[in-house]
């Protein structure tokens, strides 16, 4: 018999589903008691290279409000050739070209294997993918050059119908015209002076036929001087590129270079939006500091004055934050109607405006890349990841997709966390109660990876009055529609389904459905979510709150004696992830800049759940010569992969052992954590900095600071407690931690 576990690793593995619970109490009043919400971790696009895609359309429910698309749940009556939809009810007659079914010769969609289906389908002409780069040239020469390198490498990378444009700016703003033969020709705009996209595409220059008259066709035809096929001016992007300089106008001492990030960026959204709307393109920002003039600034061009930091905003002292942060969302907005994703590329030692930039990539599911240099393997690595490539040869990367969730009438979606943004549809699948980005039922991805993960968030709707029979059964239906990277227009669909629950009288049952993992990650989500816009205490005392509801709910114990408490297997660990989750910097801001929490906030809300955990709980593997690997305890943080050598191996090393051949066993012990390291590199993205230290050495810090403090200065002297270097931490342990919950827990004032 299949357990829960095997359960939810195989529809994991089939439809990229995680639900917080796979057993549903049968109504609200019930599902409010759970205190996680019914909610699940829904991956699109999950690589499935046993799933071919069908060559013919989807089969649709014929009623206005429900378009619901035939599954495996649906009934069928093969004789009269008609089928009923499991959402509403309606009886939908076959199209002509379903005659021959029958009970021995059905269509993939109505095979239980084929919960999760993939459609191509043939809806207008195909257009080519577009990449437009925006250069910022105000970086030191070493950055500038290691840069040009990577942009030429990335041209050999693309297909060669590609459309590739340029943009590149410092105090001005150049637009780079590449159909020009043997002469380097560009328009030139002020970076103080914002454009709308009405004066954008006013300009003489801009091709005015475009695809509000001539249609999509015609552009593709005849497309813009600034956004050629790559097969046409491979050679004349190289020379332009490999030409580059530094920004010329000179920087006086004690100043930040001007640099026109807002109305680079500003340009790039309108030429692609009156070019190219509603196509799959990427905006590709690369920017070496942060914006000091025009729309979009964040510091000024004095380096006596410092760029804000978390203290300047809790104190209101952020001068430019709340407007430069509505220039950024706006420019998001406008290119997420568009379907136009854009990634940033920030390589700085100091803060380069993320936090007020972040809404372009989080609204348009781009990727946030930050580093201290270009001119590392870090960066080089990770921008080359950006065009890896699956099995069959194309790009791990899909645009313009469009995310539309149906249920069964007992259920509705109160919202989505994720790099997506709103569409706003109203429907009868939508509630009132908005959790994440709410009100809708449908949501853009304006560009989306194998592992793009949202998190969806549902509400039980039955009354407690109104009992559903047994053995009744809910159901979700997640409909994507996107542009492959081959340019092919498709749609994904997945439908689930799971059993129905009186939480009465089967409590139990729905104790050992809860998948703790993917609850974790899901409520870690909602944490994160309200962490953008409420005080981090806040959101911590709600997370405390929420957790001693679930142990109050689920736990077993004696009313005001901690000591009796215990959590069945499936909630066990549940605990423990919140515990880390409160000291991750993903709600922790102490000792991080404004810019740091940003990016990690951007990477933890797109992941998929197995990243997710790492970045919630990493694991420390301890490494001897007696065994492979152990789990030790859990510590280091995403961005971070640290090699920790401890004292005595420290002192063989550095005496040499290893290169002594009656020692090949020691270094055989040195290599193996840097050869597992080295694979785990190769499989992240953004790839993580790797770090080699030592006890004692300076580095060491990265790992020190995220290890459970079991002893600290605080308990070194207490009877009995085990020998060890303390921690310096005012953090309490994971066992100090445990023992506050239980107490609260049993309390009958909590």
């Amino acid at each position: 018999m299949t357990t829960y576990q095997e359960f939810i690793q195989q529809n994991e593995d089939r439809d990229g589903v995680r639900f917080s619970w796979n057993l549903w109490p049968s109504s609200r009043l019930e599902a409010t008691r759970l205190v996680v919400p019914v909610s699940c971790l829904f991956t699109p696009l999950k690589e499935r290279p046993d799933l071919p895609p069908v060559q013919y359309e989807p089969v649709l429910c014929s009623r206005a409000n429900c378009k619901a698309v035939l599954n495996p749940l649906c009934q069928v009556d093969f004789r009269a050739k008609v089928w009923a939809c499991n959402f509403c009810f309606q009886r939908n007659p076959f199209p002509p070209s379903y005659a021959g079914i029958s009970e021995v010769n059905q269509p993939a969609e109505l095979m239980p294997q084929f919960s999760t289906i993939e459609y191509i389908v043939q809806r207008g002409p195909q257009t080519p993918l577009i990449f437009l780069y925006v250069v910022d040239t105000c970086l030191e020469e070493e950055d500038l050059q290691a840069l040009k390198g990577s942009l030429q490498m990335s041209l050999s990378l693309l297909p060669p119908n590609a459309l590739v444009g340029l943009i590149t700016f410092g105090r001005m703003v150049q637009v780079h015209e590449l159909s020009c033969e043997g002469i380097a020709k560009s328009y030139v705009f002020r970076g103080t002076k914002d454009l709308t996209s009405k004066q954008i595409q006013v300009v003489p220059w801009l091709p005015r036929m475009p695809l509000h008259r001539a249609g999509r066709r015609e552009a593709t035809r005849h497309p813009s001087l600034f956004l050629q096929p790559i097969h046409r001016v491979d050679m004349n992007l190289t020379d332009l590129l490999g030409e580059l300089q530094r920004d010329p106008w000179p920087v006086p001492q004690g100043k930040r270079p001007l640099r026109s990030t807002g109305v680079a960026l500003s340009v790039a959204v309108g030429l692609l939006e009156g070019t190219f709307p509603n196509t799959g393109a990427r905006v590709m920002l690369f920017v070496g500091g942060p914006p000091t003039q025009g729309p979009g600034m964040v510091v000024g061009d004095e380096l006596k004055i410092p760029i804000r930091s978390w203290h300047d905003i809790q104190k209101d002292n952020a001068r430019h934050l709340k407007k430069a942060t509505k220039f950024y969302e706006a420019l998001g907005n406008r290119s997420a109607a568009n379907g136009h994703s854009i990634d940033i590329y920030a390589c700085a030692l100091d803060q380069t405006g993320l936090l007020e930039m972040k809404c372009l990539s989080n609204l348009t599911g781009g990727h946030i890349v930050m580093g201290d240099s270009f001119n590392t393997s870090l960066f080089t690595q990770t921008f080359q990841g950006v065009f890896s490539k699956d099995h069959n040869g194309d790009f791990r990367m899909a645009f313009g997709g469009v995310l539309e969730i149906k249920t069964s009438r007992e259920l509705k979606v109160c919202g989505a966390i994720g790099p997506c943004v709103s569409l706003n549809s109203k429907g009868p699948y939508v509630s009132e109660n908005e959790m994440g980005i709410g009100g809708t039922n449908q949501w853009k991805m304006c560009s989306l990876t194998p592992s793009s993960t949202l998190g969806i968030y549902l509400e039980v709707v039955n009354q407690h009055n109104a009992p559903i029979p047994q053995g009744g059964r809910g159901a979700i239906q997640f409909v994507t529609q996107y542009q492959h990277s081959n340019t092919q227009k498709r749609i994904r669909v997945t439908t689930i389904t799971r059993n129905w629950a009186d939480a009465q009288s089967q409590i139990q049952h729905i104790e050992s459905s809860f998948d703790q993992e993917a609850a974790a990650v899901l409520m870690a989500r909602l944490g994160v979510f309200r962490a953008e816009s409420e005080e981090g205490p806040d959101v911590l005392r709600w997370l405390d709150r929420q957790l001693i509801r679930l142990c109050q709910k689920f736990g077993q114990y004696n009313k005001e004696d901690p000591t009796s408490f215990r959590l069945s297997e499936s909630l066990s660990l549940y605990p423990q992830f919140m515990f880390h989750l409160r000291r991750s910097p993903f709600l922790q801001v102490f000792n991080n800049s404004p810019d740091e929490s940003s990016y990690y906030r951007h990477h933890f809300t797109r992941q998929d759940l197995t990243q997710s955990l790492i970045m919630i709980q990493p694991i420390l593997y301890s490494y001897s010569f007696h065994g492979p690997p152990e789990v030790s305890l859990a510590p280091p943080t995403h961005p971070y992969r640290v090699c920790f050598v401890l004292q005595t191996i420290a002192q063989w090393q550095k005496a040499g052992y290893q290169e002594m051949p009656e020692y090949q066993n020691f270094k055989q012990l040195l290599k193996a954590p840097q050869d597992d390291a080295n694979d785990i590199l190769e499989t992240r993205f953004p790839m993580p900095r790797y770090i080699n230290t030592e006890h004692g050495g300076s580095q060491a810090r990265f790992l020190l600071s995220k290890v459970n403090p079991s002893q600290t200065h605080n308990n070194l002297y207490a009877w009995g407690q085990e020998s060890g270097a303390p921690i310096l931490t005012d953090d309490v342990s994971l066992q100090v931690f445990m023992d506050h919950l239980k107490k609260l827990a049993v309390s009958s004032s909590a």
